[in-house]
């Protein structure tokens, strides 16, 4: 568990307001839940944070791709992890007024500059993205899912993890998501496993064979 005091603070606060949504949304029908899911942190949860957290050290992850800053949850863990590998997160997010509340996040947790936030469309983004990946998060709108991973493929670099969220939970989704699963299963290169962790984690993993 990270020890640093600043994260734990900062943790904390989310937690907070994890906890204060959620009996908020308790309490509104589903198709009022839908409507207002913006306000909303909607966080992969500490077990799947803790997870991806781990991963990236263990990788020595250096370049970190997370498709879906929202309010900068994961980016905080995701961050934090990429500090001890000397490396960078960057995180793709359409909504500015999240971006501002992750940035004040990130700079209480004294970790905003191993942050690039990229505000706009994420497939245009993904396209125009010189870098190549050793991690990707892939926690954004469902229908999405298949058309990043079109995009950010073709610039994983070897042994490169891929991370999709939401892969179980919620039901709704399954349709969409299971599109995204079989074609990752399905591509050369991937070994891929559903693992049951937070809302249903599919764990991908590049590797360049060589004949």
């Amino acid at each position: 568990m990270v020890k640093d005091l600043n994260f734990i603070e900062v943790l904390r606060i989310y937690e907070d307001r994890i906890q204060a949504e959620d009996k908020i949304m308790k309490s509104l029908t589903a198709g009022e839940g839908m409507q207002r899911r913006d306000e909303f942190l909607l966080s992969v949860g500490e077990d799947a944070a803790v997870f991806m957290n781990t991963l990236v050290k263990s990788a020595n992850a250096k370049i970190i791709l997370e498709i879906g800053t929202s309010y900068g949850y994961s980016t905080l863990w995701l961050a934090e992890a990429a500090r001890e590998n000397g490396g960078l997160v960057i995180t793709l997010e359409a909504d500015e007024a999240k971006v501002t509340y992750a940035k004040d996040k990130l700079k209480q947790a004294g970790l905003l500059k191993y942050v690039d936030f990229r505000v706009g469309d994420a497939l245009k983004l993904i396209e125009k993205a010189e870098e190549h990946f050793d991690f990707v998060l892939v926690d954004i709108w469902k229908d999405l899912y298949l058309p990043c991973f079109e995009l950010f493929y073709p610039k994983l670099n070897d042994k490169a993890w891929v991370l999709a969220d939401n892969m179980i939970f919620p039901p709704q989704s399954n349709e969409v998501t299971q599109l995204y699963q079989n074609r990752i299963r399905q591509t050369e290169n991937f070994s891929s496993v559903l693992l049951p962790i937070g809302s249903g984690i599919e764990l991908s993993q590049y590797e360049l064979k060589t004949v």
